[in-house]
């Protein structure tokens, strides 16, 4: 069932983490034009305050997620302003790579690891009970078609993203079993977890920098952002565990 008509996201509360990349501006606004609250969150305040000062329905919440502690206070004082938390859009991503297999260090492992894997590991985790109490509950990462295809240089890369998506499989399972798939009193499935596959993200930016260059098979922040607004109507129990390719 359909909780709400597609696109209208009045009265729920939206944490956007990596807020002020390309994508995380992107989907901060399209979720904000769609009604919802929006929790913008980064490491940088100056930078949140320039980039969504004077955006009605934003909130900047200055938060480094890969720690627990951090995460844990975030959601604390979420709670405290709005009551309730019905969706997680972790956009926290970073490459490193080398030219070769042999050439994946510890160095970029120990930053890939930290920022893909950790940062996912610690927020669901602040997250998972308050989304799993929502009407509306998701979650939902951008993950990448090189965690199926690995090159040898991109091996980290490619092992750490395949990480994150065996994470939020088990955050989905988990909705799964606490909902439609509870041995007692089970009711339709209303959370879910979800994870949205790319082969690599453009911007308007990157186009204009490079005007001859053609970017086949990226997808374009906006439509990743519309995407995302949209997994907020679709039935929960078709995009919980789903890996949707863009």
């Amino acid at each position: 069932m359909i909780s709400r008509p597609a696109g209208e996201l009045n009265g729920l509360v939206i944490l956007v983490t990596g807020a002020t990349g390309s994508a995380g501006r992107a989907t901060v606004r399209a979720l904000a034009r769609a009604g919802a609250e929006v929790v913008a969150v980064g490491r940088d305040e100056h930078r949140l305050a320039t980039l969504f000062a004077g955006l009605p329905g934003v909130h900047c919440q200055v938060a480094e997620i890969s720690d627990t502690e951090h995460c844990e206070a975030l959601a604390d004082r979420v709670r405290r302003r709005h009551h309730r938390i019905d969706g997680l859009v972790h956009l926290v991503g970073g490459w490193r790579g080398g030219s070769g297999f042999t050439a994946n260090s510890d160095d970029d492992w120990g930053y890939l690891s930290r920022t893909l894997i950790d940062s996912l590991r610690h927020i669901t985790m602040a997250l998972h009970d308050d989304l799993a109490a929502s009407s509306d509950g998701r979650a939902v990462i951008v993950s990448a078609t090189a965690a199926e295809r690995p090159t040898p240089g991109g091996a980290n890369y490619a092992a750490a993203k395949a990480a994150t998506e065996a994470w939020m499989l088990a955050m989905a399972e988990s909705f799964r079993r606490l909902q439609s798939g509870a041995k007692s009193e089970p009711f339709p499935q209303r959370s879910a977890a979800t994870i949205l596959i790319i082969k690599a993200l453009v911007d308007q930016g990157m186009r204009d920098a490079a005007p001859d260059k053609q970017f086949t098979g990226f997808t374009d922040v906006r439509d990743l952002a519309d995407r995302i607004v949209d997994l907020f109507t679709d039935e929960p129990a078709e995009v919980n565990g789903a890996r949707l390719l863009m």
